[in-house]
């Protein structure tokens, strides 16, 4: 009897170093958010663009830009990486040149489509480096946070390039960051 006390004591040790295990690496566990969007994009009566729905993909991304003719009439057509990338290119170069409408301090709502799609989407269109180093552009996430009209991003608190990463506890609480601020939650 002894000896079954022994193996059982043996099992219980072992049974708590695993699950304390198991807490600790769930307390670490690494969760990407996807760095792709879904874009739609709304032209405004002034001719500018705004971001009217944004959400997270795992496949490309992609945009519907919707436009509208002297009549009123709405066209949508279909816009996809390669093009997104294209003006995102061609409007960071402008804005290296000083010549981009996000370079000046924001007036009147939205922007040019390829300066709203590199707003919106710098980080995955042109790489987390390039997104990051707009962000610290006080005029760039002025026009990124009034093009962007989406519930999306009114959700994740008006940054529109997160890079950061989401960590997930074991009882619960999530931890991000993202651009040099961190916020954290427990027990939700």
């Amino acid at each position: 009897m002894k000896h079954v006390k022994a193996i059982a004591s043996g099992l219980y040790l072992g049974t708590a170093g695993i699950t304390m295990m198991s807490v600790l690496s769930g307390c670490v566990q690494e969760q990407q958010e996807p760095k792709n969007r879904f874009l739609v994009v709304e032209q405004q009566p002034s001719g500018k663009y705004v971001v009217v729905e944004e959400t997270p993909t795992e496949g490309p991304n992609r945009a519907i830009i919707r436009s509208y003719d002297a009549n009123g009439t709405m066209t949508e057509r279909f816009m996809n990486e390669a093009e997104m990338k294209a003006l995102a290119e061609q409007e960071y170069a402008k804005m290296q040149a000083g010549q981009s409408e996000l370079n000046q301090a924001p007036q009147g709502e939205g922007m040019g489509l390829a300066g709203t799609i590199l707003a919106v989407a710098a980080g995955s269109l042109l790489g987390n480096m390039i997104g990051n180093a707009l962000m610290n552009n006080s005029n760039f996430r002025q026009h990124a946070d009034r093009v962007n009209k989406s519930a999306y991003h009114a959700k994740t608190g008006g940054t529109a390039t997160k890079s950061g990463t989401t960590k997930k506890s074991f009882f619960g609480g999530t931890k991000t960051g993202t651009s040099g601020t961190t916020t954290t939650a427990y027990g939700g």
